[in-house]
């Protein structure tokens, strides 16, 4: 197919050193431009990365009319504006997660889901061992799914990083809780009913600094979860059935260069020794992401399913923060 021509909306970090290094690999899709604030900054990030065009300002490079498809890295409070200029602009529009700081700000993009597509960039979904893993689920590998363990964190306590900034949508919940929460929903296929939360604040920043989530997936089906960006780094997923148990040992951060692998542990023994390892080549799951991207904006209909999605996801993190200041369970409202 005819390459799709990016965008790239700031020169921000999660696009400089992971996002654009996977879709400059890609033959599928062309890095055309990227705009910064700054002039200058954005000259440097394009002659870095090779990129041919630099905008001094977003409104530049929206204005572009070569530009197909915009990624917007943005911080959290940005990307529902800057997600409905572009589409404004007649872009298509891949927006780093999550999509807004609350499910009704993305209302404002719903009339523009059925002409541009407009997705939220959970790169994971496309990597090959979560494709494998759910097919594992699906073949009854270790039986019946019963429940999922998920730790994801790092450590940062950086006040200048947006990460520790509340007011912009910062925390851990916001920033790593929503994998987890992707995560459930994507091996259960379905969807939390209720939830409930326990949550540790920074004292300075305000931000939830370590947030502990239990979801109630119906059907005894449970999800526990522990982020935090005041720990060791630490992922990985669990995945425990009535048969056997599943573990992905880099879930969320998967090196691009390297083989991955999972486990799987028939249950025969407690010592591991009825464990075996399933390794996959390397994949990059931004390059993945941006031509699944790219795919979708030559040969198929837009429609608002990603946008349903996202609010799905929203609803859940907005139930999570209700949990840990009611101390009960809460459940999601419905779109």
């Amino acid at each position: 197919m005819k390459p799709v021509r990016w965008g790239i909306l700031s020169t921000a970090g999660i696009g400089t050193k992971k996002v654009i290094p996977g879709m400059l690999k890609s033959r599928e899709l062309e890095v055309a431009a990227i705009a910064s604030r700054n002039l200058g900054t954005a000259q440097s990030a394009a002659a870095a990365l090779g990129i041919p065009s630099a905008h001094g300002s977003y409104e530049a490079l929206l204005a572009d009319p070569t530009i197909e498809a915009i990624y917007n890295p943005l911080p959290n409070h940005l990307h529902v504006p800057l997600t409905l200029a572009a589409l404004q602009a007649g872009k298509h529009v891949l927006c780093e997660k999550p999509m807004a700081i609350s499910a009704a700000e993305i209302e404002v993009l719903r009339p523009y889901a059925s002409r541009l597509h407009v997705r939220e960039a959970f790169m994971v979904r496309h990597h090959p061992q979560w494709l494998a893993v759910r097919e594992e689920l699906r073949r009854g590998t270790i039986g019946e799914l019963r429940f999922m363990h998920v730790p994801f964190t790092y450590f940062n306590a950086d006040p200048a990083n947006i990460r520790n900034q509340a007011d912009i949508g910062g925390g851990a919940l916001y920033d790593i809780g929503c994998y987890a929460i992707v995560a459930g929903r994507w091996f259960f296929e379905g969807d939390a009913e209720r939830v409930s939360a326990v949550i540790d604040r920074d004292p300075v920043f305000k931000t939830d600094r370590t947030t502990s989530g239990l979801l109630d997936f119906g059907a005894g089906r449970q999800l526990a979860f522990t982020v935090s960006t005041q720990s060791a780094p630490y992922q990985r997923i669990q995945l425990v059935g009535s048969k056997g148990r599943i573990e992905i040992r880099i879930p969320f951060n998967a090196p691009p260069d390297e083989a991955c692998r999972y486990s799987i542990d028939d249950a025969s023994a407690l010592d591991g020794s009825g464990i075996r390892h399933v390794d996959l080549p390397a994949a990059d799951q931004y390059q993945l992401q941006a031509e699944a991207f790219s795919r979708a904006v030559r040969n198929e209909q837009p429609d608002a399913s990603a946008l349903d999605d996202a609010i799905t996801n929203l609803r859940i993190i907005e139930a999570l923060f209700a949990a840990g200041a009611s101390g009960r369970f809460e459940r999601p409202v419905p779109r």
